[in-house]
C-alpha cells in the first residue's frame, strides 16, 4: 500500500514539471515571436523614428564671479546679453550643410567681416564650386604627381584665380564670416557666432529657428568695467581656451568652447571665478523637414565666486589722474617716450592699494602692468639696502664715517658723489645721497681699503665675486632682484647685470647696475618701513560666495591673511638707524624742499640713475644723456600705513629743457590724496558707459 502511494506521488510530480516546462516554452516562444515581429515587421519604422529624433545636451557658461574693491565697490561686473550659437550635431556634418545654414542666417543678423582672411575666401569659393569646376582648376598631369587628398585640396585652393577672390560680394563675405565661426566649433558644443545680438535680431532669429537646425539663442554675459580703464589691465582678460592649454582644461572638466581667464587676475583666480554651467537638454522629433515635437529640460547654472580686492578704486582713480597729469605736463622734458609708474601699498599687510602707469611717445596710454613687468636702474633710492648691507657685513656700523671724495680706480672713470662731502656718517650719507659712502661699503666688502688713486687696494677676483653674492643676497631679502610673490600668474623678477668687475660692484651699491621693477622697489621700502618684515604683496583679500542681493556680498569662502615672506637678517637697531636716515632725507635732505613740512611725516629716499637713450634713425641717430628719477618712502614715519615707489624714466639732463623732481611731485600728490581720503570719501567715479570686454575667440 505504501509503495503504491509513493508511485502515485512520483507520477503527480512529473506531471507538474511537464506542465511547468510547457508554460516556460510557451513564454519563450511568445517572446521570440514578439522580438521577431518588432525587428522584422516594425523595425524599419522604429529606425525611422530614431533617425528623426535628436537628443542634444548643451552646457552653457554661467556668468563669472564679480570683483569688488576693498570698500565693496563692484569694479568688474557682468553684463547679460544674448548670443546666437551653432551646435554641430556631429563631427561628420558636411561643410555644404553648414554653409546652407549660414546662407539662411545671413539676412537675419549683422555680422562683422573683419576677421575673414584670404584663405577663408579661397575655401569658401572651393566649397561653392561644382566637381567639374574644381577639377578644371588643376591639370591632370599635376594631379598625377600628388600623393594624398589633402595635397590635392591644397593645390586646388592655391589655384583659385586672384580676380575671383577680389570679386567676392559683400553678401558672400557675410555668409563666409558666419560659416567661419560655425566651422570652428566642436561637436555637441555651442559655438558663438555673434555676441551681443540686438533685440530685433533675437526676435527674427527666434521666428526662424525651425529652418535653422543647430542655431539657437543663448543667454550670455560679457565682462563689464564700471570705472573704465582704471586698473583695467590688472583685472585680466578672458578668451576661448588657448590651444597649448587645451588638454589641461579638458582634464579639469572644461568644454572646448569654454571661456577662461587668460591673463592676470582672471587667470590667477580662474577656479574661483568660473561659474557652474547650466545644462540644457533638447529632445527634438522631426518629420521630414519639420519639427513636430520639441522638449527642453534645463538645469540652472550659478555665477562664479566673487573676489574682494585690496585695491582702493577711489585712490586708484586719483593716482591715475596724478600720474597722467604729471607725465603730460612734463612731456617736453622726456628724451623719447613719456612714462611714469607708481605703486602704493600697505607695508604692514602687503595690500596693494593702487598701481598706475602711463607711457607713449605720441598718444599717451595706460601701462599699469609696467609696474610689475618693466625694469629700470633705480639709482640712489636703493641706498637704504646698501647701508644695511654694510652694517650686516660688519664693514660699517651706525655712526661709521667715510671720506666722501672722488674714487679713482685703474681703467675706470672717477667715481664720485653729486658733490664732495668730506667725512660723513651713515645718516648724513642717506640724507645727502652720498655715492662714495656706498662705494666704500662695496669696496670693503670686497677687501678693498681705498687709500690713494689707482691703488688695487687688496681685492681679488674671489673677494669681488663674494662681495657681489653677498650684496645681492642681502638686497634680495628686501625683494630687490627676486620674486615679489604677488598673486599674479606672471611678473618680472628684475635683471642682473652681466659683467662682475670691480667698477660695476660700486655701481651696484648705488642702484646703477642691476634692474628692478617698480613693485620690487615698493616691496623693498615697505620692508624697511615694516621693521624688516617683508610682506607678500597681494591683490585679493577674500573669495566670497556669489550674492543674490546686489547691495550685499556673499559669505566668505576663503580669507587670505597677510603673509610674511621673510624677516631680513639684520638687527632692530640697524633698521631703526636707517629709518632715521630716511626721515632725515625728507626733513633736511634731498627731498626736504617738497616734504619738510608735510603733516603726514614721511620718510624716504630719492634716486636719479644716469641713462643714455639712443634716438633718431640713420644719419640722425644719436645718444642723449638723461636720468631715471625715483622716490621711495612711507608715512607716517612713526607708524607707517602706506609705502610708495614712484619711477619716472628717461628725463633729460639739460636744465633748460628738463624738469627736476617729477617723481617727487607725483609722490607728494599721491600721499596727499591718500591722507585726504582718510577724512572724506565720495566713492570712485563711474564712467558714463561701462567698458565691455571684447572676447578673443581665435
Amino acid at each position: 500500500m505504501k509503495k503504491k502511494n509513493k508511485q502515485k506521488k512520483k507520477n503527480h510530480l512529473t506531471f507538474r514539471l511537464n506542465v511547468l516546462f510547457f508554460v516556460v516554452f510557451l513564454l519563450f516562444s511568445g517572446l521570440i515571436l514578439r522580438l521577431g515581429f518588432v525587428q522584422i515587421v516594425e523595425g524599419e519604422s522604429f529606425v525611422s523614428e530614431l533617425a528623426s529624433t535628436t537628443n542634444s545636451t548643451a552646457r552653457i557658461d554661467a556668468p563669472r564671479g564679480v570683483m569688488y574693491d576693498r570698500f565693496g565697490n563692484v569694479v568688474v561686473d557682468n553684463q547679460l546679453e544674448l548670443s546666437v550659437t551653432y551646435t554641430n550635431p556631429s563631427r561628420t556634418t558636411k561643410a555644404q550643410t553648414m554653409l546652407d545654414i549660414a546662407k539662411d542666417l545671413e539676412p537675419l543678423i549683422d555680422i562683422d567681416t573683419d576677421r575673414v582672411i584670404e584663405r577663408d575666401i579661397r575655401d569658401y569659393i572651393l566649397i561653392n564650386m561644382t566637381e567639374k569646376e574644381r577639377y578644371e582648376l588643376v591639370s591632370r598631369e599635376e594631379r598625377s604627381k600628388l600623393e594624398s587628398a589633402s595635397e590635392e585640396y591644397q593645390l586646388e585652393v592655391e589655384s583659385i584665380p586672384q580676380e575671383q577672390i577680389d570679386s567676392i560680394s559683400e553678401k558672400d563675405l557675410r555668409v563666409l564670416a558666419i560659416f567661419r565661426e560655425m566651422a570652428r566649433g566642436y561637436a555637441n558644443s555651442p559655438q558663438r557666432i555673434k555676441q551681443r545680438i540686438t533685440e530685433e535680431e533675437a526676435h527674427v532669429i527666434s521666428e526662424n529657428l525651425d529652418r535653422l537646425p543647430g542655431i539657437d539663442i543663448l543667454r550670455d554675459s560679457s565682462r563689464s568695467y564700471p570705472y573704465g580703464d582704471a586698473f583695467r589691465s590688472f583685472f585680466g582678460s578672458t578668451s576661448t581656451i588657448p590651444r597649448e592649454k587645451l588638454d589641461y582644461y579638458l582634464s579639469r572638466g572644461y568644454d572646448r568652447s569654454d571661456l577662461v581667464g587668460t591673463s592676470f587676475l582672471e587667470a590667477q583666480y580662474e577656479e574661483a571665478l568660473r561659474g557652474k554651467k547650466a545644462v540644457v537638454e533638447s529632445i527634438m522629433e522631426r518629420q521630414g523637414s519639420k519639427t513636430i515635437d520639441k522638449e527642453v529640460k534645463e538645469r540652472l547654472g550659478q555665477r562664479g565666486n566673487d573676489l574682494v580686492l585690496t585695491i582702493d578704486m577711489e585712490l586708484q582713480q586719483k593716482l591715475e589722474d596724478i600720474v597722467e597729469y604729471e607725465v603730460r605736463k612734463t612731456g617736453y622734458s622726456y628724451i623719447k617716450d613719456r612714462s611714469a609708474y607708481a605703486v602704493l601699498m600697505n607695508p604692514r599687510t602687503g595690500d596693494i592699494l593702487a598701481m598706475a602707469g602711463f607711457t607713449g611717445e605720441g598718444e599717451l596710454r595706460t601701462d599699469h602692468i609696467g609696474n610689475v613687468n618693466n625694469m629700470y636702474e633705480m639709482g640712489s633710492s636703493v641706498k637704504a639696502a646698501s647701508v644695511l648691507t654694510g652694517f650686516q657685513s660688519g664693514v660699517a656700523q651706525p655712526g661709521t664715517s667715510f671720506n666722501d671724495r672722488p674714487i679713482i680706480l685703474p681703467s675706470t672713470e672717477p667715481k664720485k658723489s653729486w658733490r664732495t662731502f668730506g667725512w660723513l656718517d651713515d645718516r648724513r650719507a642717506l640724507e645727502q645721497s652720498s655715492n662714495v659712502y656706498m662705494f666704500e661699503i662695496g669696496m670693503r666688502m670686497a677687501n678693498c681699503h681705498y687709500t690713494a688713486p689707482n691703488t688695487r687696494c687688496g681685492w681679488t677676483t674671489g673677494s669681488i665675486d663674494r662681495a657681489y653674492n653677498e650684496v645681492r643676497n642681502s638686497f634680495s631679502q628686501f625683494g630687490l632682484g627676486t620674486e615679489t610673490g604677488i598673486d599674479l600668474p606672471s611678473y618680472s623678477s628684475g635683471l642682473i647685470g652681466g659683467s662682475e668687475i670691480p667698477g660695476n660692484l660700486l655701481d651696484l651699491m648705488i642702484g646703477q647696475y642691476d634692474n628692478y621693477t617698480p613693485l620690487q622697489l615698493a616691496q623693498y621700502i615697505a620692508t624697511v618701513a615694516n621693521d624688516g618684515y617683508r610682506m607678500e604683496p597681494r591683490l585679493v583679500r577674500e573669495i566670497r560666495e556669489p550674492s543674490t542681493n546686489p547691495n550685499e556680498q556673499g559669505a566668505i569662502i576663503q580669507k587670505f591673511e597677510p603673509k610674511i615672506l621673510n624677516r631680513v637678517d639684520m638687527s632692530d637697531a640697524h633698521i631703526n638707524r636707517v629709518q632715521q636716515g630716511l626721515r632725515d632725507v625728507m626733513t633736511r635732505g634731498t627731498a626736504s624742499g617738497m616734504f619738510a613740512n608735510a603733516p603726514y611725516q614721511p620718510a624716504g629716499k630719492t634716486g636719479t640713475a644716469e641713462v643714455t637713450v639712443t634716438v633718431g634713425q640713420g644719419e640722425n641717430r644719436r645718444s642723449i644723456a638723461g636720468n631715471t628719477q625715483s622716490l621711495v618712502g612711507y608715512a607716517p614715519y612713526n607708524n607707517p600705513e602706506i609705502a610708495f615707489a614712484v619711477i619716472v624714466p628717461d628725463i633729460k639732463l639739460d636744465s633748460r629743457g628738463g624738469r627736476a623732481g617729477v617723481a617727487q611731485e607725483i609722490s607728494k600728490k599721491a600721499l596727499e590724496a591718500y591722507f585726504d581720503l582718510q577724512d572724506v570719501r565720495n566713492g570712485p567715479t563711474p564712467v558714463d558707459e561701462p567698458i565691455l570686454e571684447e572676447i578673443n575667440i581665435d
